[in-house]
């Protein structure tokens, strides 16, 4: 992940390596305002009201006030230092969107799937596709108001992931806790590559 071009040190200018990150995770988990937290642009952000046409479609339980859903794709960029530039794609959680996951994917060196423990089986087929994939991700679990916290051992044996995915908790409306988690993910994909894994 050396960054492309001259030494900084010699005044002469560096083009950053770029890498392609996706957010995931179940309806209502965050993606959307984990990007927008930690976005050094203006997001770009495909939420649209939810409309009569998700009633019995979209699995509201433990989100019922939720009133906008991606169904597109969010995007944003962070600039971790001179040398790294983050391009983060936030994916839509609905099952009926995961058409796209694929598309979205494509090029990307690592995941973030966040993770709800009010509502923690929906953040099983994020995991299953990164698992899948071979693509390195970190869970990052979104410490919501009033939801209980659990340990973040507790949360790897409820969805059954290897001891070298890092489990982070956060919360998606800070751009601190939202860069821990980011930097958490890009040493892991930087060990994972050194490992061969």
């Amino acid at each position: 992940m050396a960054s492309k071009g001259s030494d900084p040190s010699s005044g002469e200018n560096v083009i950053p390596s770029a890498i392609k990150i996706l957010i995931a995770g179940g309806f209502g988990a965050g993606k959307t305002t984990m990007v927008g937290s930690v976005s050094e642009i203006a997001p770009l952000s495909t939420e649209e009201l939810m409309t009569e046409a998700s009633l019995g479609v979209d699995d509201l339980s433990g989100v019922e006030e939720k009133s906008t859903t991606t169904v597109a794709l969010d995007f944003g960029r962070i600039t971790i230092n001179d040398g790294l530039v983050l391009y983060l794609f936030g994916t839509p959680g609905q099952q009926r969107f995961w058409f796209m996951w694929d598309e979205l994917a494509l090029g990307s060196l690592g995941a973030v799937v966040l993770a709800d423990t009010r509502r923690l089986e929906t953040c099983f087929p994020s995991v299953d596709f990164f698992e899948r994939r071979a693509i390195p991700f970190v869970v990052a679990v979104n410490c919501f108001e009033g939801a209980h916290r659990y340990d973040p051992e507790e949360v790897r044996e409820a969805l059954s992931i290897s001891s070298h995915t890092p489990i982070v908790l956060c919360d998606a409306r800070s751009r601190e806790s939202s860069k821990e988690v980011l930097s958490t993910l890009v040493n892991h994909v930087a060990e994972t590559v050194a490992a061969g894994v």
